[in-house]
This record gives structure tokens, sequence and C-alpha cells, in this order.
């Protein structure tokens, strides 16, 4: 009894983490696009880090690598801080207008691979 307990805990709390960690099967990894511009937004933090960049007259949120991966990579809050310039490359989202998934980000010249 004990033992189906403990299994059926252990299945619901992975179910949920599998949840919480969305995958990226909602972005279309079909219709790669190029977003440039100032970040407007920045939330350094896990799961992913995010920006905010105008584009086309709206706000798109860009969905970065984990803030671990970013700094493997190179790349720290201080290079992407709102102000900066920078140019994203990534797939839309399936399931909000204004949502990217980002496969790489030049900033300062310098081109960052986020997978």
């Amino acid at each position: 009894m004990r033992l189906t307990l403990a299994a059926s805990a252990l299945g619901i709390a992975l179910a949920g983490a599998a949840y919480a960690h969305h995958g990226w099967g909602s972005y279309d990894a079909g219709k790669m696009f190029t977003i440039q511009g100032a970040v407007s937004r920045l939330e350094w933090a896990n799961p992913h880090v995010h920006i905010d960049l105008p584009h086309q007259g709206a706000t798109w949120e860009i969905v970065l690598a984990p803030p671990f991966r970013m700094s493997n990579r190179g790349l720290s809050e201080a290079l992407i801080k709102p102000g900066a310039t920078v140019s994203v490359e990534g797939y839309p989202s399936t399931r909000v207008a204004t949502e990217m998934r980002a496969e790489r980000i030049v900033v300062d010249g310098k081109t960052f691979e986020l997978r």
C-alpha cells in the first residue's frame, strides 16, 4: 500500500514537472524569422530568460534559453539589458500571436546559439 502511494505521488510530481516545462511543440519550426530592436524588458529567471522587443507595431515576448545556458554561452544580463539592441532569430508561437522561441541572438555583432 505504501509503495503504491509513493509511486502515485512520484507519478503526479513528474507529470506536473513535465506540464510546467512546456516543450517546444507550440512553436512553428517551419516559419523561422528575425526580429531586431532595442530590448524593452528583460526577465533573467528560470526556467527561461525572456525579453520583450518591439516589432511591427507590437511588443514581442522572446523566449530564450535558461539562465545557466545563457551564461555558459557567454551571455549575461548586462549584455541584453533594456536598451540593448539585439537581433533574434527564431520561431513564432502557434498559441500566442506575439511570442517567439529564439534559436540564436546577435548582440554587439556576436552570434550566440541558444540550443
